[in-house]
């Protein structure tokens, strides 16, 4: 059962942001301090990364762990409601992995930024986070993984 009425439920989730979010806000920034100049949610590429870095042929995706059904800490399958919730997150899903391989056969080189990795109790510090983004983009990898329970290249 949930805790509030259904239009307070309605009224919370419709303020909840699918662009230009805090984490995004946050890594644009330590980017950008670092030097690296991008694009922010173009449209004409699949999937719409939230950071395009059209001179290191580099996307980065930023992804929240509730909406994209991440296995983490952050990520708790509502108890309302759970076939649509299923449903939606299964489909994010989807979407994701057709984004990501359809960028790569654009050779695109992407990353995936877990909002675990920058909230929470096992988050990394935000240096650490931008370390290895920056390694990523200066190296010849395709691909990066950075969530709070693990950091990983591909």
């Amino acid at each position: 059962m949930d805790i509030v009425d259904p239009a307070t439920r309605s009224r919370m989730m419709s303020g909840i942001r699918s662009k230009n979010t805090k984490p995004e806000i946050r890594i644009r920034s330590l980017l950008h301090r670092r030097g690296f100049r991008f694009k922010i949610h173009v449209s004409d590429l699949p999937g719409k990364p939230d950071i395009v870095l059209p001179k290191h042929h580099a996307v980065i995706f930023i992804n929240g762990c509730f909406w994209h059904g991440h296995n983490c800490h952050l990520f708790k399958m509502p108890l309302t409601r759970c076939e649509f919730w299923q449903k939606k997150i299964d489909k994010n899903r989807i979407n994701d992995n057709r984004s990501i391989a359809a960028l790569r056969s654009d050779n695109w080189r992407v990353a995936t930024v877990w909002e675990c990795a920058l909230k929470g109790s096992s988050r990394h510090d935000e240096s650490t986070v931008v370390d290895s983004l920056s390694q990523w983009l200066l190296g010849n990898k395709s691909s990066l993984e950075i969530s709070a329970n693990a950091k990983g290249n591909g």
